[in-house]
Order: C-alpha cells, then sequence, then structure tokens
C-alpha cells in the first residue's frame, strides 16, 4: 500500500499540533505502509516540498495556499490513496481524488467552523478555506477525528456526513523524546529559578489557545509563583499588541513574569515543562491537545479548559484539573483558572502525585505506534470502500 500524505506542516518546518502529529507519525506509519509525504516549504530529504505559485506573492494567502495544492495533486498520480491534514492540504487531497481516483481521507485536527476568529487572519479567504474544508469533508472517504469530542463536532458541522465514515483516532506522545529532565540551562538562559514553584503555558498567540484568559488570570495566582509564557507566532499585528500590553500590565503588578516569544526547541520545552509545577492550557477551542500529553510525559501536573478533547487527556483529579469554559462568562473561567493553579501550588506533594499519574497515563493509553496501526485500518477500510473511485 502506498499512501500520500499531505500537510502543510512538515519537520524542521513545525509550528502547531498538525505538525507534530504528522511528524511522529509518519515513521511510525512508515513501519507498516509506504509513506510519499508532500508537504509546504523548504527542501526536505524525506519528503516533497510545494510552494505557492510564482506571482501571487501579494494575493490572500488561501489564494496561495490553493496554488501550493495543485502542485501537490498533480504530484500524487500513483499512490494507491491520499490522506490530507488540516485545510490547508485539503484541498490537494480532494483534487487528487477527482483526478487520479483514489480515496481520500481527512484528519480533522480543527475546524474552520469552530474558529471564526480565523477572519482577522485570512479576511475573506476564511470563507475560502471554510468552503475547502467542507467540499473535503463531505466527499473523503473517511474522516479522522482525533477524540471522541472532535468525531462530535465534525459530525455537528457537517451534519450530511455519514456517521460510519468518522473515525476517532487519538493523538499519541512520544514518552521516549518527552520525559523529565534534570538540565536547567534553558530556565537560567531565561532568568527562571528551577528552585521556584512555576507555572508554565506553551503555545501560539492565537484566540484558541486562549493565552490572554491565563494572562488575566495571572494576575490572581500566588505572586510566589514564576509564570512563564512561551508564547510567539501571533495569528496577526493586532493580537500581538494585545498580548504585549496584557504582559508589560501584568509585570507591572506582579513579579516573576517571563515572556519567550521565540520557538523554542523541543529540548528547551521539555525543560521548562519537566521543572513546572503546573502546566496551564487555557484554550477555547482545542479539538484534543498534544501539548497536554507533553506536560503529561514530563511528569507535570496540568490545568486546563474543558473544551473538545481535552477531558479525554487530562483526568480531572487524577493527572490535573479542568477548569469549566463558557464563552459567555469569561470572567469566571478566568477566576476559576486561577483558584485551579493555586490549589496545586499550595499542595505540591498534590501536583507531584499528578504529574506522576499524567506520566503514567501517557506511557499506557497513547503510544504513536498504536495511531499508526488504528490509522492504517482506517485505510484499508476505504480502499474497501464504494466510494474508493471517487466522485
Amino acid at each position: 500500500m502506498r499512501i500520500g500524505l499531505l500537510t502543510r506542516e512538515y519537520p524542521p518546518e513545525v509550528y502547531g499540533g498538525a505538525g507534530v502529529h504528522v511528524g511522529y507519525l509518519v515513521p511510525r506509519l512508515r513501519d507498516i505502509v509506504e509513506v510519499d509525504v508532500h508537504c509546504f516549504g523548504g527542501p526536505r530529504e524525506d519528503a516533497t516540498a510545494h510552494n505557492p505559485a510564482a506571482g501571487l506573492e501579494q494575493a490572500n494567502p488561501a489564494l496561495r495556499t490553493l496554488s501550493a495544492d495543485l502542485s501537490i495533486a498533480a504530484a500524487v498520480e500513483g499512490v494507491d490513496l491520499v490522506h490530507s491534514h488540516t485545510w490547508y492540504a485539503n484541498h490537494a487531497g480532494h483534487l487528487a481524488k477527482l483526478l487520479h481516483g483514489v480515496p481520500h481521507v481527512v484528519t480533522a485536527h480543527s475546524l474552520e467552523p469552530r474558529r471564526p476568529w480565523k477572519a482577522e487572519q485570512l479576511g475573506g479567504g476564511y470563507r475560502v478555506s471554510s468552503w475547502v474544508e467542507r467540499t473535503a469533508y463531505l466527499d473523503a472517504d473517511a474522516v479522522i477525528a482525533v477524540s471522541e469530542g472532535m468525531r462530535t463536532d465534525v459530525l455537528d458541522c457537517y451534519p450530511e456526513l455519514d456517521p460510519a465514515r468518522v473515525h476517532v483516532v487519538r493523538n499519541g506522545i512520544d514518552t521516549a523524546t518527552y520525559h523529565p529532565v534534570s538540565e536547567v540551562d534553558t530556565l537560567v538562559e531565561h532568568g527562571i529559578d528551577p528552585a521556584r514553584p512555576t507555572v508554565v503555558f506553551v503555545g501560539r498567540i492565537t484566540r484558541q489557545k486562549g493565552v490572554d484568559h491565563l494572562i488575566a488570570a495571572a494576575h490572581r495566582i500566588d505572586p510566589s509563583a514564576q509564570v512563564v509564557l512561551c508564547a510567539g507566532a501571533p495569528d496577526t499585528p493586532e493580537i500581538a499588541e494585545e498580548t504585549r500590553a496584557a504582559v508589560a500590565e501584568l509585570a507591572e503588578h506582579r513579579p516573576g513574569v517571563f515572556w519567550i516569544q521565540r520557538m523554542l526547541r523541543q529540548s528547551e520545552v521539555q525543560q521548562l515543562l519537566s521543572h513546572a509545577t503546573v502546566f496551564v492550557c487555557p484554550s477555547v477551542y482545542e479539538p484534543l491537545g498534544i501539548v497536554n500529553l507533553e506536560a503529561m510525559a514530563c511528569g507535570t501536573a496540568v490545568v486546563a479548559s474543558d473544551v473538545g478533547g481535552i477531558p479525554e487527556v487530562v483526568a480531572h483529579g487524577e493527572t490535573g484539573l479542568l477548569v469549566h469554559y463558557d464563552a459567555q462568562d469569561t470572567a469566571a473561567f478566568r477566576t476559576g483558572l486561577a483558584d485551579a493553579v493555586n490549589a496545586l501550588l499550595s499542595t505540591p506533594d498534590r501536583a507531584a502525585a499528578m504529574g506522576a499519574a499524567g506520566r503514567a497515563r501517557a506511557e499506557r493509553d497513547f503510544s504513536w505506534a498504536s495511531v499508526a496501526e488504528q490509522t492504517v485500518a482506517v485505510y484499508r477500510a476505504a480502499l474497501r470502500g464504494p466510494s474508493a473511485g471517487g466522485s
């Protein structure tokens, strides 16, 4: 079986959860089937890179994406099945299905109808991305949701889909890569005291990740704890400026605020997670949240919102604490975040026990080898399916 795996992100050019997913999934898939990776960006030794067409440099980002998708669709001739990740590659997969008569499998990492703030970033391109996603999903031979919560969202957004075509294969974590470490040079480099209690956030500056809620909540977090925000890659200049102003105000009112704006290497993130007392994931939308698995694998207790697939990862009261998110009452959410963080800061033995339980859960329930096996099972079912010849 020869698979064409289509993605915008692929190592070393990874900025989000979908890129992390693909980066770990592909090696495990290659243990079972033949995989040709087609991605965006610079040349890779183990993938074919595609880029937007010349002359579109000033065009809306959605149009630049579609031009790269045309290149990918032309390049996958000869594969048995195409598997696309995120709307950036969904159109390439849809066109490949029509053009080459092969099944198309989609992995749902997020859904455009659940991310209206993308209009700030893409303008009218958000309507294009929404059309691309809808078209690809409704014609796909199979849709893989990364959590039960995501499956519910997929069927809610696209009720025309046959539920039998929507499968759940949860994200994984490489616990051999993500594990507790003793090194502290990254902390020392940024002025963080390894001996003090620390609250850590890792994520992009986007409405989805809820960093604004955490910054607001941090005014109520125990001032003896350090607050470390590993937050970069803002969606828009406006969000970047909002975040800068909010962090500056926080730093004026409490000590121990650290904002790391560059994208950190995996080993650097691992150090920060390993030495955190609490990791916080304040997302307002999250299909699963690989970063929670990364924190758990590093032996750190998690405080997270109860949205999407997060409750399938973070076991409330066992590996961390969940805080209810209500878009109509963000003040209560922010208070809840602060209270949950403070509860663990004040009981470090409990936080440590939750971290140990999280590590055990990550090892037991979220291996990438299992993810690959389940994904190949979806491929085989799609190849047997009645729509495998295209439409």
